[in-house]
């Protein structure tokens, strides 16, 4: 197979309907019988991810037995509810919407944050905004630490490195929002009876875009096998509103609106040739040709691919134990 048509987007290209029954089949199966539920919690961002599991949901289960649920808080992208709210008009299932702010400043997870990011801007203040954002692979030092950029109340903007201490401790404040929103998915899967249904893409679970028992908990997780742009196919096949697919991802964390590509060296749908371009053994050079990329830019994206893939391992090991509990 050449280069260019081992990259293609057809070597991406999925048929959507047989995909569909195929993954809906297996949310019949998993939800009622191996986890004995009545029906599935989908947390809704308006992000695509998200939409497509909750049409997915609502053709395996029915959509009396599918809850949306919208978790904003005071620093959520203004479109979150809006678009939640869209998907479950569509859909015709129940909405349940329930503001985490209170929860989150009872955790200190404002002030936790605002401080953490004034160790490194100690002007930063109400008003401002932040969010973190990687290296580009276009950076001649992109295998640094990731940055904060800092918005003031006039809209100038400061972007300053943070040390790996930092980012580790703006990360653990941060992530006290992804654990909010699960605790109260959790809350109405234990009211309803139901299972939680995670949202995540293969890029996302892979590459361990996700918060350990924040949105990286659920019973399933239906979508973890597919690419990025695999996704995509299947929301136009299911027909998820033309607003909703056409919109960046977000990843609606911190108080600055943020794409999901800080997390990645290259937007979203070119870290998903990538991606497959390593699962499959694609020279670095040969992906290069047809990435506009040069190859020492491609190899450290598979490297970076490889180091955040080992330090996935952790965030979706189970529990260990150290002796045997239930008896075969």
């Amino acid at each position: 197979m050449s280069a260019s048509l081992a990259v293609s987007a057809d070597a991406l290209r999925i048929d959507a309907a047989a995909e569909t029954e195929r993954i809906v089949a297996a949310i019949r199966n998993l939800v009622f019988r191996q986890l004995n539920r009545e029906g599935g919690v989908i947390g809704v961002s308006g992000g695509i991810n998200s939409s497509v599991v909750a049409f997915l949901c609502v053709r395996a289960l029915g959509r009396e037995r599918v809850l949306a649920l919208s978790t904003p808080e005071r620093e959520s992208s203004p479109g979150r509810l809006r678009l939640g709210r869209m998907v479950s008009e569509a859909l015709g299932v129940r909405l349940a919407v329930e503001d985490i702010s209170a929860i989150l400043k009872a955790a200190q997870c404002y002030k936790r944050l605002t401080e953490v990011v004034r160790r490194t801007v100690p002007e930063y203040a109400d008003g401002h905004r932040c969010r973190i954002v990687s290296p580009s692979v276009h950076d001649p030092q992109c295998d640094a630490l990731f940055s904060v950029v800092v918005q003031a109340p006039d809209g100038n903007a400061k972007w300053m490195r943070l040390s790996a201490e930092a980012y580790l401790d703006v990360v653990a404040a941060a992530s006290f929002k992804q654990r909010a929103r699960k605790m109260v998915e959790y809350y109405y899967a234990d009211l309803l009876r139901y299972a939680v249904v995670g949202t995540p893409s293969r890029l996302e679970y892979d590459q361990g875009f996700f918060v350990k028992n924040g949105d990286g908990a659920a019973d399933i997780k239906p979508i973890a096998h597919l690419y990025q742009s695999q996704v995509h196919q299947l929301a136009a096949y299911l027909g998820v509103p033309e607003e909703i697919r056409r919109r960046p991802p977000t990843t609606d964390i911190y108080p600055l609106e943020q794409s999901e590509e800080f997390y990645f060296m290259l937007p979203v749908e070119k870290m998903d040739f990538c991606l497959y371009g390593k699962n499959n053994g694609i020279p670095a050079e040969d992906l290069s040709a047809v990435m506009g990329l040069d190859t020492d830019q491609v190899q450290r994206v598979y490297d970076a691919i490889q180091a955040k893939r080992k330090a996935a391992e952790y965030l979706r090991a189970a529990p260990l134990l150290v002796g045997e509990v239930l008896e075969v």
